[in-house]
């Protein structure tokens, strides 16, 4: 089968922050087919940028030249039960992956709140979850293929070409084309979830209990409000009984409450933005307390239908509090509205070198403006707290830092930079976003 052109059709993140119009679209079906178009595009002289689901809120993923759709990678290569090492194609997006390893009593070690990115777009963006014990979507990357700017096929891991596989297991897409992605999965494992309502300065003060006492532990604060919804997630085996919430129970929760109703609600604030606050303190109240028992996935993930951007930093553990008590006080005195929560995780450190956990326990913030809303305003003086607290902002995700300014959060920074001119010296890789964060 051969290389699929498929034109120059536009293309748009899913938020809408990002759009471009490609020079021409390939729909590579194998490693060799994908080898084939970055030769070709070199030859015409053009950058190739590999596309997954779309789901980052920043320039990333957006394709200055040969778009490269993976949809067509999207299989299984290989299921090793006993190890629990799975390897899949690039292109497969979590919530199939998910299937699969459910199929093989096995499962990701953790993850976030959506399931509808690729596997290579996830791991290539620092895509995490939540938990004090655990680490984002890259340290679970066992080995890559590759394909470089030259068109060279190659495997890593930490033991065969130790440097790539350091750079490219959480490479922007800077450093090749990922083709296959072998995964350290583990034995199946549910998940007890409990939420609640908690008042803000409660949660804060008991911060340090909750965050070790529980496997995965998140909070969402309601800006205007003092009101959170706490989310602890416990894990148990597979023995433990199913308590899934029932029909009406997962609409009401996930499909009303969470998007129909809240899609409502922004839409109301969008209009009148001075009935933001009130409309956040009857949020607050209609996400009730809920206990439930199901498959790990289905718990970390649920579905997302209401537009919105997002900026997220990764500050260190301790600054925290007071990270989210200066954020509290801005919200008020530049009175800026804010009708989606805040949401608030944890992470234990890792060594993976552009990695937003690099060498520290880390607690992520995520501030978010309903689409309609202008965000611009609200963004920039979080970015200012985050940055006076020497945060790293989510690759995949709204921020405003260079090469400049990032070189000097990460310890790793010139050695990924190092790496990249060596793999891709003619910046084949490269669009207008990774020319900020990582230097022309």
């Amino acid at each position: 089968m051969g290389t699929a052109a498929m034109g120059s059709s536009p293309w748009q993140n899913w938020s809408g922050t990002e759009s471009a119009e490609p020079a021409r679209t390939v729909r590579p079906g194998s490693a060799d087919e994908l080898a084939d178009a970055v030769t070709a595009a070199a030859e015409d002289g053009l950058r190739v940028k590999a596309v997954g689901a779309g789901h980052s809120f920043s320039g990333i993923a957006v394709p200055d030249g040969v778009r490269l759709d993976l949809g067509a990678l999207d299989q299984v290569v290989s299921v090793e039960q006993r190890t629990g090492l799975v390897t899949v194609e690039a292109g497969m997006p979590l919530w199939r992956l998910n299937e699969i390893l459910d199929a093989h009593g096995l499962a990701l070690e953790n993850m976030g709140d959506i399931d509808r990115q690729t596997i290579s777009g996830a791991i290539s963006t620092g895509t995490h979850g939540t938990g004090d014990r655990y680490r984002g979507f890259a340290w679970q990357v066992k080995g890559l293929k590759l394909v470089l700017a030259d068109g060279s096929i190659v495997q890593c891991t930490e033991f065969e070409r130790p440097e790539l596989f350091a750079a490219a297991r959480l490479g922007l897409g800077a450093i090749g084309v990922i083709t296959e992605v072998t995964l350290q999965c583990v034995p199946a494992f549910r998940l007890k979830a409990v939420e609640r309502p908690e008042r803000l300065d409660a949660v804060l003060e008991g911060l340090d209990e909750l965050v070790s006492e529980n496997d995965h532990f998140e909070f969402y604060w309601f800006p205007h409000t003092e009101r959170t919804l706490t989310k602890r997630n416990n894990r148990y085996a597979m023995s433990e009984p199913n308590r899934s919430p029932s029909a009406l129970s997962y609409w009401w929760n996930e499909g009303f409450t969470e998007n129909a109703l809240f899609e409502a609600s922004n839409r109301v604030g969008a209009r009148f933005p001075g009935m933001v606050p009130g409309l956040n303190r009857l949020a607050g109240r209609v996400w009730s307390a809920r206990e439930y028992t199901d498959v790990s996935h289905r718990v970390f993930a649920s579905p997302r239908s209401v537009v919105f951007r997002e900026m997220e930093y990764a500050l260190p553990r301790e600054a925290l509090p007071d990270v989210l008590r200066e954020l509290k006080l801005t919200v008020e005195r530049e009175d800026h509205t804010v009708s989606f929560p805040v949401e608030v995780r944890f992470a234990a450190a890792d060594e993976i070198w552009l990695s937003t956990a690099h060498g520290r326990r880390t607690a992520y913030v995520a501030v978010h403006q309903y689409h309609r809303h202008d965000h611009e305003r609200f963004f920039a003086d979080c970015a200012a707290i985050f940055d006076a607290a020497e945060g790293r902002p989510h690759w995949g995700k709204m921020h405003s830092l260079d090469a400049q300014a990032l070189t000097k959060r990460y310890e790793h920074f010139e050695d990924f930079l190092r790496v990249r001119g060596e793999t891709d010296p003619d910046r084949r890789f490269a669009n207008p976003y990774l020319d900020r964060v990582l230097g022309p």
